[in-house]
């Protein structure tokens, strides 16, 4: 058995209550006597039960994330970030993939009442409205992405028309006048495909183009796959499209695969523009233009939210109270090779 308080307070020669109050740092206690605890706790190499004085405040210091796909580059980055912003907090973080489906969703938020779980950050793709209600005994939920608006918890997000809207107006404003998109999708489930679409289209009509229907191109998941066959296809047209915004990272570079293979030069051909900002762009061939969502402030903003949830719970039992909040978080064109070329984007 690992050493307890019992034992320190033994060897070190006070009470129970005097080791107690040394290892939660109250400063009333007597310097020679907080030596002695001290000396004692080294030599016995006692490790306070952090846990179990979480729970006894009611908390376990730990919270849940649940993603849809933890392969996609994004979601893990935004993992790794929540759990970069957790640690602050001293939080331990349960990550949990979805699979995007209504099941798994629906389990998930049903079943937390069985863990000892403070809060939820969640992602979802198939469920909405009052099925994300969960049924926790008051245990607070941020939500992220695109599916929940105004919804029953805390929501973050981007503004994702807009953001797609700036991507085409950048190929607009380089003179590009065929613009494809790839990344339409038809499920109900769809809605950030639905939203950069939409992005999309506001961005042709305000520059005065007429789109082709021709050049908006459907997939079935947001893969590299995905993207380099849908540009297979645009390129098979009779005329070609010399601009494509694909609706996530890995669509563009899947896109820019077939390009090259095609013996299309990226930008000079066809310029391309991704979204999501994700490592990889960094160091493609050539260097990917894209939206950056701000992952970071995506999961700094989310764990906040939790902490206050937390904090207000605490102190005036309000928690189920407050009502749901709506956070959008700030966007930004990055602009690199595959629209500007090798010297034009260093140059920028």
């Amino acid at each position: 058995m690992p050493p307890g308080l019992k034992d320190v307070a033994q060897r070190a020669g006070v009470s129970i209550k005097t080791v107690s109050n040394v290892v939660n740092g109250y400063v009333h206690v007597a310097p020679n006597t907080r030596a002695r605890v001290q000396e004692a706790i080294a030599e016995l190499g006692y490790r306070p039960n952090v846990a179990a004085r979480q729970l006894r405040g009611g908390r376990s210091g730990v919270i849940a994330l649940a993603l849809p796909e933890l392969r996609s580059p994004y979601f893990a980055e935004l993992a790794g970030s929540i759990v970069q912003a957790a640690e602050l907090r001293n939080w331990t973080v349960l990550v949990d993939q979805t699979d995007g489906a209504a099941e798994r969703e629906r389990g998930l938020v049903a079943r937390l009442r069985r863990h000892l779980i403070d809060g939820l950050i969640f992602s979802p793709l198939a469920l909405a409205g009052q099925e994300l209600t969960p049924d926790t005994s008051g245990v607070p939920m941020v939500l992220l992405g695109e599916r929940v608006w105004h919804g029953p918890a805390d929501h973050v997000a981007i503004d994702n028309t807009a953001a797609a809207a700036e991507a085409v107006q950048h190929l607009c404003d380089l003179g590009r006048r065929r613009i494809a998109a790839v990344g339409a999708q038809d499920a109900p489930t769809a809605v950030t495909a639905r939203q950069r679409l939409a992005g999309y289209q506001a961005a042709l009509a305000a520059a005065g183009r007429d789109g082709d229907p021709a050049l908006v191109a459907h997939v079935k998941e947001f893969h590299r796959a995905d993207g380099a066959a849908a540009m297979a296809r645009l390129l098979d047209l009779g005329d070609p499209p010399d601009a494509v915004f694909c609706f996530n990272d890995l669509l563009a570079i899947g896109a820019i695969r077939t390009l090259l293979d095609r013996g299309y030069a990226v930008p000079g051909d066809v310029a391309v523009v991704g979204f999501d900002d994700i490592e990889e762009g960094q160091f493609s061939t050539p260097t990917l233009t894209t939206v950056s969502p701000g992952v970071d402030r995506i999961a700094r903003t989310a764990v906040e939210l939790l902490a206050e949830r937390l904090d207000a719970s605490a102190r005036d039992n309000v928690r189920m109270v407050l009502p749901p909040r709506e956070v959008r978080v700030d966007h930004r064109l990055v602009v690199r090779e595959s629209t500007l070329g090798r010297l034009a984007s260093r140059r920028a």
